[in-house]
């Protein structure tokens, strides 16, 4: 009915307070109060999570010891007794949202709560479930089967032996943030060659034939360290982390490339022992290794399974959903019914607000706007696309997930040469080496890429069509590293990365009626079915949640074009000064 991230409301990304803002609205939207609530659920054990904690330092000790006389107070004042702090804070919605019994609050194992949150939405009877992260409380890896309404897991791998945190490890070195850059690894692994990747593999990880795997811990300092790696993992590539301010040489391209490839390998390992071990043939993906959507594409290739499905928000997020979820049909043994549907709803999860309401919380802002039909406020839409305008498109309920998919979205013409750069330099204020994804309409999506089915939430990559490929001559071929940015590619070269690939998310009519109306609109006037679409935000900032976060962040790019609901806003008429102030205001990472 409803799921919500805190940082959309308080504007601080990945906050990590308790969620009032995201309670409150979770109960509007259900229309319900905190005594008729089934149960509420935690995504997590806290005392399974601080028994690998102590585990890990008195393994290494006296190592370490810094890192735990930091860790220790947080975990005694709080986390520890995360269920007294979770039953105190929900009191606090009482006097507003009716009584909380503390009875009602359970507690979810993590990677139990990934595997619910990818299977139970799934449209499938029967799955195999393979979640990957960092860590849960013990484990890193695992695969569980589900049916039903039931779901087990039957295989794990344990911390400290992780993909996640040997992504993450490579994050770090390459000079990006743990946690939020491992984006940027994989948007940066077509630029560079993978000429580590058997270094990696000799060195950093044993990797069997199954997709099990063992990380060789001398070269990494996670455990109990405030970093990563350590001295003797740059000895082995010959190069110290990159400080973030630094130049990214075709160094940090071959070791994201190298990383990417090795990811690559050991899920394609693990996926195709699954497959002959079960039997089955239906795929679910979870956990933070599961947005990288490069390896689901090459899944999904494969061929082994038939179907892969990816939760949208396959982060810990997700975890939420998932809990939710385990508590129905595990702990409550509700039966499950599938209907062959996607049980995510199109992930259309969050806010949104009625056009009067749009109108008032802009005109408080200070915007200037005209109120058009639906059917003119696609139109001119549609003509600032095709005059290669940026537009900023807020519509709808608000996307559940780290994918802007139709209602929070900024949005370009995929065939102007220049539109990647602009996007990222003068709207996003990001890298210019970052991709972009198309939106393409689900039935044209085979005539543009080398795919045809669903892939409704970006997390599948796809090569464009070869006729609709440019041929490069001997001198681009020559190109490396970030040389190769500004070759035009295809028809669509603002959407079409340096090795030909892209993430696809296809429009559906049923589930974003009014995204599919603009699409189809932009094809009728270029002859192109294909949109950029990215998330409506700049760097550094949560994605847009309401109006007038959507004006502040109009203001302070330089987008051409804002539509909110039925109000169009043209950036020439707005006020000079509001412009200044809203440039200004932003806090870039």
């Amino acid at each position: 009915m409803a799921a919500a991230q805190e940082e959309w409301f308080t504007r601080r990304k990945h906050d990590a307070s308790f969620p009032h803002s995201a309670i409150d609205y979770c109960l509007k939207e259900a229309r319900a109060r905190l005594e008729e609530l089934d149960h509420v659920v935690f995504y997590d054990k806290p005392f399974l999570k601080f028994e690998r904690l102590l585990e890990t330092y008195v393994a290494v000790a006296p190592r370490g010891f810094r890192s735990f006389s930091l860790a220790m107070p947080i975990w005694l004042r709080e986390k520890l007794f995360q269920q007294s702090l979770l039953q105190r804070e929900l009191r606090k919605h009482a006097s507003k949202n009716g009584k909380f019994d503390p009875a009602k609050l359970l507690f979810c194992e993590h990677h139990l709560s990934h595997a619910a949150s990818a299977f139970f939405p799934s449209p499938y009877e029967r799955a195999v479930v393979l979640t990957m992260d960092g860590v849960g409380e013990w484990a890193t890896t695992s695969a569980a089967l589900g049916q039903g309404h039931r779901l087990e897991i039957f295989q794990e791998i344990h911390f400290p032996h992780s993909l996640g945190l040997l992504y993450s490890a490579i994050t770090y070195y390459i000079g990006f943030k743990v946690n939020s850059g491992e984006y940027k690894v994989m948007g940066l692994a077509p630029y560079g060659t993978p000429k580590y990747k058997q270094l990696i593999l000799d060195k950093l990880i044993d990797l069997k034939l199954d997709g099990s795997f063992r990380l060789n811990m001398a070269y990494f300092d996670y455990c109990t360290g405030l970093t990563m790696t350590n001295d003797r993992f740059a000895a082995l590539f010959g190069e110290p982390v990159r400080s973030q301010d630094a130049l990214l040489t075709t160094f940090h391209m071959d070791m994201a490339a190298s990383m990417q490839a090795v990811l690559d390998e050991a899920i394609l390992r693990m996926t195709r022992s699954l497959a002959k071990d079960t039997g089955e043939k239906n795929l679910c993906l979870a956990g933070g290794v599961a947005l990288n959507c490069v390896t689901n594409g090459k899944v999904l290739r494969d061929g082994l399974f038939e179907n892969v499905w990816v939760q949208p928000a396959a982060g810990d997020a997700g975890g939420a959903i998932g809990a939710a979820l385990a508590a129905v049909h595990l702990f409550s043994g509700r039966p499950r019914s599938t209907n062959g549907g996607d049980g995510m709803l199109g992930a259309f999860l969050g806010p949104s607000y009625e056009q009067p309401e749009i109108e008032q919380r802009l005109k408080d802002a200070g915007a200037r706007f005209s109120i058009v039909s639906s059917e003119t406020m696609v139109e001119r839409a549609a003509e600032a696309l095709a005059s290669q305008n940026s537009v900023g498109w807020f519509q709808g309920r608000m996307e559940f997930g780290p994918r802007a998919l139709g209602a929070r979205s900024i949005l370009g013409d995929p065939r102007s040469p220049c539109m990647q750069k602009d996007l990222n330099l003068k709207i996003k204020y990001r890298e210019s080496f970052r991709p972009f994804a198309p939106a393409v309409l689900r039935e044209d999506v085979a005539d543009w890429f080398e795919i045809d089915r669903d892939s409704p939430y970006m997390l599948i990559v796809a090569d464009v069509c070869r006729d609709k490929r440019h041929a490069l001559t001997p001198e681009q071929q020559a190109l490396v590293g970030i040389e190769k940015l500004n070759i035009a590619r295809s028809q669509i070269p603002a959407v079409t990365h340096v090795d030909y690939s892209a993430r696809i998310q296809t429009v559906h009519s049923n589930t974003n009626p009014l995204f599919h109306r603009l699409l189809t609109r932009f094809k009728e006037i270029t002859g192109c079915p294909v949109l950029v679409n990215t998330s409506f935000n700049v760097r550094g900032e949560p994605i847009v949640c309401t109006p007038e976060d959507a004006f502040r962040c109009f203001m302070g790019n330089e987008l051409d074009l804002l539509v909110v609901g039925n109000c169009v806003l043209d950036k020439a008429e707005q006020d000079v000064s509001l412009r200044q102030d809203y440039s200004s205001s932003f806090e870039l990472d």
